[in-house]
């Protein structure tokens, strides 16, 4: 028998992708000082999450990232960015917590590119229909600053139902 033990963390594939969507969440709140800060905050969360295969830290990561959105907003950030930011945290997430259990039923070894690369895509499918949902909730509603924090929790609530059966 071979002495190697299964390497249960998340696969590459799921990393990369969950903390460059996380990134690019933080990148679109850089018009917000404060907000990018605390939104990169989050993406530490994420990176030290998928390392450790720690659910509770890539959760508090994606928490980071959804507090610098609601900070952007309270700020008056455009619409469009927070929407966006939003969209970048759910997928983040999602993406992250199935690298996780990825790499908790079959290791990080093993082939599952195309598996990953399907979940992202479909998880940033449905982030969009979630985002396109927040906008017409903003638009219809008459827009306004005290308005976006409730637009994009709506938003984050409906993408986290959708992704998680």
């Amino acid at each position: 028998m071979s002495g190697s033990a299964i390497d249960h963390a998340p696969p590459r594939t799921s990393t990369a992708i969950g903390i460059g969507v996380a990134v690019v969440g933080t990148l679109s709140l850089a018009l917000s000082g404060p907000a990018a800060v605390v939104g990169a905050v989050g993406v530490v969360g994420f990176a030290v999450g998928l390392r450790s295969s720690s659910r509770a830290a890539v959760t508090l990561g994606a928490a980071g990232l959804f507090c610098g959105t609601v900070l952007a907003g309270l700020a008056g950030a455009p619409s469009p960015l927070l929407l966006a930011a939003t969209a970048a945290t759910v997928v983040a997430w999602d993406v992250a917590e199935f690298g996780i259990d990825l790499g908790e039923t079959v290791g990080r070894a093993a082939t599952t590119r195309r598996a990953e690369f399907v979940h992202a895509g479909t998880s940033g499918a449905l982030a969009l229909v979630g985002a396109g949902g927040g906008s017409i909730v903003y638009r219809l509603a008459g827009g306004g600053p005290a308005l976006v924090p409730i637009a994009l929790l709506f938003g984050a609530v409906v993408l986290v139902l959708t992704l998680r059966p």
